[in-house]
């Protein structure tokens, strides 16, 4: 099975961490520019739906995402303390580079590859050398972006003059270009202006159209022939925008690639590939989802998610042994994550039709799944099917009875069913009193009726009447 690289992201539902590794080549980010990105990611991620249901469905995982970055954060933590002898503590540091290069995944990328290919892992990802040795030029060297934009024996990729190319060595003359939805097998490093190296693959694999890499190398790859290697100049709005890519690439930051072609084919049919590689791809394009999806990139988030769902998937010609089926069960597992976080990048972009279906597949999957029935809750209960969408929730109650957004939303859906009078409320009972029986009950309210008495307004009404009685009385008399 090819390799295949994406950008790395958060999870947005729970599984195993991944160790995150910096390599000590790496310039370390300026500390306000980090500051910079950010707050400007603080700001993207603090913009609210417009719709309440989707961001208090949001909340749901939420903690999943916490405890699997405090799970990061420990990982990135732990330290081994170094042997005494000067011999081991040199063989013991080798051995832990050694190490580091066959987990390290060339700045932020996940690459998916078969075990057996360690070795070709730490040969790629090592930083000792340049990829192109031969291909030193001064554009890569030293020129400045600026002089390399104005440049004239550079060629235009699009009409906006923001994305150009420099052939360093053409390939061979009526050499085939690659197309949309083909799969393309490159070699490509990646410099800031400074020249930070901040990507670097000697075999990066990728299908043309799929968002499994950013816009520039796709518009790129297009116009390259087999064989050709190339200087690819692109501005930040073709690479990773105002948002950049924590913590190497800043925000607004153009790029320099240098790229060679390998090879490209037909994209493998996903129900050709043995189960365990439909799961490694399927996981692929799930995590380019949750990359986009972080980044608010929501319609790139939801064609992530249905690719991958179209990999996860099951046939008869699979097997019946024990370790089919345990691989059966984790594509299983993997549908759910995938239809969960298609449901709450739906609810992103207002299809409010496609999120209630979406969380019926999963309910069809895991009939118990909390997240899945506190979405399916709130749509019906904002589209007027308060039946339904009190059964729901009531079943969602039962399974977590602590969480207070289930609360919340079955004391609106209360105020909805009353017409929005407040004559009735929803009062629940106390998690430690919940047993078998979760079937929320309705009380009167306890609140006296807001306005003023009529006994107090009858009241000023005679002390009215005998002030002005007695004034007449007293005008006659004078």
């Amino acid at each position: 099975m090819q390799t295949v690289s994406i950008a790395v992201c958060k999870e947005m539902e729970t599984e195993p961490c991944c160790e995150e590794h910096k390599d000590s080549i790496v310039k370390p980010t300026k500390p306000e520019v980090r500051q910079a990105i950010s707050e400007a990611s603080t700001r993207h991620s603090h913009i609210g739906h417009p719709c309440e249901f989707a961001e208090e469905g949001d909340e749901l995982f939420e903690s999943e995402q916490t405890a699997m970055e405090s799970c990061s954060d420990l990982n990135k933590n732990t330290e081994i303390n170094p042997p005494s002898d000067p011999e081991q503590e040199r063989v013991g540091r080798k051995s832990k580079e050694q190490r580091k290069l066959k987990k390290t995944n060339s700045w932020k990328m996940v690459r998916f590859q078969d075990p057996s290919m360690d070795d070709d892992v730490v040969e790629r990802d090592s930083l000792a050398e340049s990829l192109f040795p031969k291909y030193a030029e001064k554009e890569w060297t030293s020129s400045t972006f600026q002089e390399l934009f104005m440049a004239e024996d550079w060629q235009n990729i699009t009409e906006d003059q923001l994305l150009r190319k420099k052939v360093l060595e053409a390939s061979a003359p009526n050499t085939m270009h690659p197309t949309w939805g083909q799969e393309v097998t490159m070699k490509m490093q990646c410099v800031l202006e400074d020249r930070t190296v901040v990507e670097k693959d000697s075999k990066l694999v990728f299908v043309i159209g799929e968002g499994d890499v950013n816009q520039a190398l796709e518009e790129c790859v297009i116009s390259m022939q087999t064989g050709e290697i190339t200087l690819l100049l692109a501005d930040s709005q073709y690479a990773y925008g105002p948002l950049g890519r924590e913590p190497d690439i800043p925000a607004w930051a153009p790029l320099l690639y240098q790229l060679q072609l390998l090879d490209f084919r037909e994209k493998p049919d996903p129900s050709t590939l043995p189960i365990a590689d439909r799961i490694r791809v399927g996981n692929q394009k799930r995590e380019r989802g949750n990359f986009h999806f972080q980044r608010e990139e929501y319609c790139l988030a939801a064609q992530a998610y249905c690719i991958a769902l179209g990999v996860l998937t099951t046939h008869i010609t699979d097997g019946q042994n024990g370790s089919v089926k345990a691989e059966e069960e984790e594509v299983h597992e993997y549908r759910v994550k995938c239809l969960n976080n298609l449901a709450a990048t739906q609810l992103k972009l207002e299809r409010y039709a496609e999120a209630l279906q979406t969380s019926r597949d999963v309910l069809a999957l895991e009939p118990n799944n909390v997240k899945a029935l506190f979405r399916m809750g709130k749509l019906l209960s904002d589209k007027g099917d308060y039946k339904e969408a009190m059964e729901v929730l009531k079943k969602a109650l039962k399974l977590e009875p602590t969480t207070k957004v289930i609360h919340a939303e079955l004391s609106k859906l209360v105020r909805r069913q009353s017409g929005g009078k407040d004559i009735k409320e929803w009062r629940a009972k106390p998690a430690e009193m919940l047993g078998d029986s979760i079937t929320p009950f309705i009380i009167p309210s306890q609140k006296k009726p807001s306005g003023i008495s009529w006994k107090f307004i009858l009241g000023a009404l005679v002390v009215a009447l005998g002030s002005l009685v007695t004034s007449v009385v007293l005008t006659v008399r004078n």
